[in-house]
Formats: structure tokens, C-alpha cells, sequence
């Protein structure tokens, strides 16, 4: 886990009291020994600098990659440190690499998590005496619009408000292609007057407009955001990149059957261990995409021949096409991570529960493609308690996971506790008095005919149920009774657990970078090496 200075040490709750946390995620952080034929080494960042001695860097593909990555840097702005990180990369540095979706205005919370953390394990090897820079993936080759085409930000009284982009683009294409639209204007200013004056609104203005791609405002807005931290954004839908690339994607075509064999056996090494397979692999998969008038669309393979929708090609006709124009080919998520350290000298990379679980499948196409397989470690997970949200939950007592289950619990659980404190007390005797009748009834049956205790039992057990009952309907009267529980309780949902996700899967970050600004940042990174190695609860102050 990302250690570092003992003196930050965050609240934490551990991941078996979160939603949806999976078996595999969970034996992973533990690094139990039914995960450890899917991961060669452990999710431990301190023994990351020692990679350094077997991970190849200052290779004529690394220094290629990084005159990309100073274009690329320098037409969004970047920093003079970010450009020094460059030039250290092209003169031998090894890389931490995280990455995300592009999404709206920033994307999620756990954007700036990612980054958060990928600049803390950098730091940390660097102590450790390996020379190693900070790097942000951006998916821009990702297709689904959807998913990335929306940003949700919390009003001043604490309610969702969900934006979308109007955009331009073909259905299917790479992200990186899709430009905003008329309209996207208004809904910048919109979302900027939410937002408040701040720094955050003003990036805002400035990298998100008409005709500008989902890739090219999100690169722009982190390359301001990051400024100080030489944070080095690699957009991998750039041609020159792609035909760097073009050796691995015609290997990769090659030994595709291959690779398919290898992964459709580790998919059942990984349901005889009951876990879940994170990507669908079958007898026809490739791992690649193209480009088609603009849409991915994925290569199948059947009978020796390969097929791009109802276009049937051999091998060498494939890898003619591939040689030709790189730049209509891309890696599917499962020759992603091998693509990026193909083109990196890559140490570690930190990814999320969903990508360490398909980590577990893409290690086989490693080691065919690459002869190594590159460490994974989790990045940081934490939820973000404003004063205000704290103040509400100190009111009604409420522990974190107790938002988790739920809004009517929730409710429930603000009403009683905002019982008068005589009717709870009420309820308190008249339990504590049902037990001790009912313990001295049972004493005396036990006495006079012992089959009578289990009847005993049974008529205690409906008491309880009948008292409970009563005072979760007082606990509901209450609640009709003031508006304020309801309103409350919403409030807590949707600041903490919002449509029943991680606040870090929901929110955006850039909410939270317009109320507390840059400092919050350099936060988030010593929280990033605290020693909690599980959720993380931060409370802003």
C-alpha cells in the first residue's frame, strides 16, 4: 500500500463495510495465497523501487515516446516542472502510471484520487533512490460516450446536479474524436455559477468550450490543476504514438490465437478459485480494435481469417494494413496495460477495484508480449466530509457505514434517533423489563414443565419484535412530524453516497477543488501515502 508520513493518519473503515466490494478485490489487498498465481507481486509500494532493476528504460522506444509526450504537454500548457519530468523520462527515469476516462468537467472524484496517488508513489520511490516521474493515462480511445458524457456537482443545499454535453460525432468513435457542440457554452456557464467564483470556474471557462474534444479539455483542465506537481498526461490517441506501436499491434495480431488460448485457461484457473471474470474473453476475441469511418469496432478471428465487420482478411493482409495506418488500430482493455508499458518504463501501476480485477486475466498477455508483468497496487479510496456533512452526521450519530444502507434506513435511523429523549428511555425500560419478566417466567418453567421454555422463548422473541416494531413507527411518526429528518437525511445521501455509489465514483472533482482549492490537492497526496491501506474518511476543514 502507499505508505509515507507517519503523522497522516485518516479515519478508515475497511473495505468489507463498502458496497459491492468484491471477494477478489478483497484477497488481493491482503494479498492472500488464493490471489498470488494471478498477481506476481505483492500490492506493497515499498517494494516498488527495487522493479527498477529489471524493468528496461532509456530504450530508443522510451525516448520516442517522450518528445510525444512534450508535444502533447506543451500544447496544453504544461508546467516548466512537467516538461523537467519529461526530460527526465527521456534520459533514463522510470514512470508511475495511473489513468482514467476522460470524463465531463474533469470526471469523478476518484480522478483526482488516481492522480493523488500516482504523485505520492512517485515521490516515495524516488526516497527510495530510483529516479521516477508521474504519469496520467488519459482513455481517449475508450468509445463509449456515455459513460464519460456526464458530470454531477452538489447546489449549495446539498442536492444532485447532473450535467450532460451537447456534442458532434460519429456513434462509436474514440472519445478523442468527439467535439463539443453548440450549446456546450451555456452549460460551462451554468455549471460555473454553481460552482462559485473560484479558481475551478475559471479552468472551467477556459478549457471547456464548442469545437473542443472531451480529450483536449480534460487534458487542458488537469494540466492546470497539476501545474505544480509536474504531473506528465499521455493522450494515446496520438498517430505518432500509434506507430511506435505498430510492432506490438502486428505481434499481437500474430500470436493472437495464442494469447486467446492463455487467457481462456486463466479465466478458468479464476472461476475454480470463485472469483469473477472482470473481461468476457471467447474462441474469436483479438486484441485490437479499428477504426471504421470513424467507429471502433472490434477484430474477430475464425478459421485462420480475421474480420472487421463483414470485411474477412488474412493474417498478412492484416499486418500490411496494420503497417500501413497504425493510427486506425487500437489496444482493447486487455492489451491496454501491455501497450503502455510497451511505450513506458513503468514501475507500478495504480488502478481501481474493476482494473486490478482485470489484472488478474491481462498478466498472461504480459507475459507473452512482454516477458514481465508490471505490479498493480490500488489507488487511494476515501470519502470527503465537508463540516457541514459532518456536523449533520455528528447530530444525529451517524457513522459512515450507516449511509450505506440505504435511503430508507437511513431515514429511519435519523428519526430515532431524533426521538424525545423520555419516549426513548420509555422504549429503553420497557425492553430491558420484557427481558427480565421473560427470564424469570422461563426460570420457573424450567421448574415446572421444561417443554414450556422453547414456547417461552418463541412469546420473548415476538415481545421484542412487537416493541422494535412500535418504536420504528414512533421513529416514522417523528419523522412525518418534521420535515427537516427527510431533507437531513437527503442531504447526507446525496453528499456521501449518492444514487446508492461511492461519493468518489459520483461526484466530481472539481466540486470539491472550487470550495477548497489547490490545497486540497497537496491533502489528497499525503493522504495518498498515509498508512491505511483501505477507505479512507477525510474530513475538509
Amino acid at each position: 500500500m502507499l505508505s509515507g508520513d507517519e503523522g497522516v493518519i485518516p479515519d478508515c473503515i475497511p473495505f468489507s463495510s463498502i458496497p459491492h466490494t468484491t471477494r477478489l478485490f478483497s484477497d488481493f489487498l491482503n494479498y492472500s495465497p488464493d490471489v498470488r498465481e494471478f498477481y506476481p507481486h505483492p500490492p506493497d509500494a515499498s517494494q516498488v523501487a527495487a522493479q527498477s532493476a529489471t524493468v528496461p528504460h532509456e530504450t530508443e522506444i522510451n525516448v520516442r515516446v517522450a518528445d510525444v509526450l512534450e508535444k502533447q504537454n506543451r500544447t496544453w500548457g504544461a508546467s516548466e516542472k512537467t516538461l523537467n519530468n519529461v526530460r527526465r523520462l527521456r534520459e533514463g527515469a522510470h514512470a508511475a502510471v495511473t489513468g482514467q476516462q476522460v470524463g465531463l468537467f474533469g470526471g469523478p472524484l476518484l480522478s483526482l484520487f488516481k492522480a493523488a496517488s500516482v504523485l505520492a508513489l512517485a515521490k516515495q520511490v524516488e526516497s527510495a533512490g530510483a529516479p521516477c516521474v508521474p504519469i496520467f493515462w488519459m482513455a481517449t480511445e475508450d468509445h463509449d460516450l456515455t459513460e464519460v458524457n456526464q458530470s454531477l456537482l452538489l447546489t449549495s443545499e446539498l442536492q444532485l446536479a447532473p450535467f450532460t454535453a451537447p456534442t458532434d460525432g460519429k456513434p462509436d468513435s474514440p472519445v478523442a474524436n468527439v467535439r463539443f457542440a453548440a450549446g456546450m457554452n451555456e452549460v460551462v456557464a451554468q455549471a460555473a455559477e454553481l460552482l462559485g467564483e473560484s479558481l475551478a470556474a475559471d479552468y472551467l471557462r477556459e478549457c471547456y468550450c464548442e469545437g473542443e474534444t472531451f480529450s483536449g479539455a480534460y487534458a487542458k483542465l488537469f494540466t492546470r490543476m497539476f501545474s505544480e506537481y509536474g504531473l506528465i498526461l499521455l493522450d494515446p490517441a496520438d498517430a505518432e504514438l500509434h506507430r511506435i506501436a505498430a510492432p506490438l499491434f502486428v505481434e499481437a495480431i500474430e500470436r493472437a490465437a495464442e494469447m486467446d488460448t492463455a487467457l481462456l485457461a486463466r479465466n478458468r484457473e479464476i472461476s475454480q478459485a470463485h472469483y469473477h471474470e472482470q473481461v468476457k474473453v471467447t474462441d474469436e476475441s483479438t486484441p485490437l480494435f479499428a477504426l471504421v469511418d470513424g467507429a471502433r469496432v472490434p477484430i474477430h478471428r475464425s478459421n485462420g481469417e480475421f474480420t472487421i465487420r463483414k470485411e474477412r482478411l488474412s493474417l498478412e493482409e492484416l499486418k500490411q494494413r496494420i503497417v500501413a495506418a497504425p493510427e486506425n488500430f487500437n489496444a482493447n482493455v486487455l492489451l491496454r496495460p501491455v501497450l503502455q508499458d510497451y511505450w513506458l518504463p513503468t514501475l507500478a501501476y495504480i488502478g481501481g477495484p474493476a482494473e486490478i480485477a482485470y489484472f488478474a486475466q491481462v498478466g498472461v498477455v504480459y507475459e507473452k508480449l512482454l516477458g514481465r508483468v508490471t505490479t498493480i497496487l490500488p489507488r487511494m479510496s476515501a470519502t470527503l466530509i465537508e463540516p457541514r456533512v459532518g456536523r449533520l452526521l455528528a447530530k444525529y450519530g451517524l457513522e459512515l457505514p450507516e449511509v450505506f444502507h440505504g435511503e430508507t434506513a437511513l431515514r429511519d435511523r435519523l428519526a430515532a434517533s431524533s426521538l424525545p429523549v423520555e419516549l426513548k428511555l420509555d422504549f429503553e425500560r420497557g425492553r430491558l423489563a420484557v427481558e427480565e419478566a421473560m427470564q424469570r417466567i422461563s426460570e420457573s418453567l424450567q421448574r415446572l414443565d421444561p417443554t414450556l421454555v422453547e414456547a417461552a422463548r418463541r412469546a420473548a422473541n415476538k415481545m421484542r419484535y412487537q416493541v422494535g416494531r412500535l418504536e420504528k413507527r414512533a421513529a416514522q411518526a417523528e419523522l412525518r412530524r418534521h420535515e427537516i429528518l427527510t431533507r437531513h437525511a437527503a442531504q447526507i445521501e446525496n453528499a456521501l453516497y449518492p444514487h446508492r455509489e461511492l461519493q468518489e465514483r459520483e461526484i466530481a472533482g472539481l466540486y470539491f477543488y472550487a470550495k477548497w482549492g489547490p490545497e486540497l490537492l497537496e491533502r489528497l497526496i499525503e493522504t495518498a501515502q498515509a498508512r491505511c491501506p483501505e477507505h479512507k474518511i477525510v474530513h475538509l476543514s
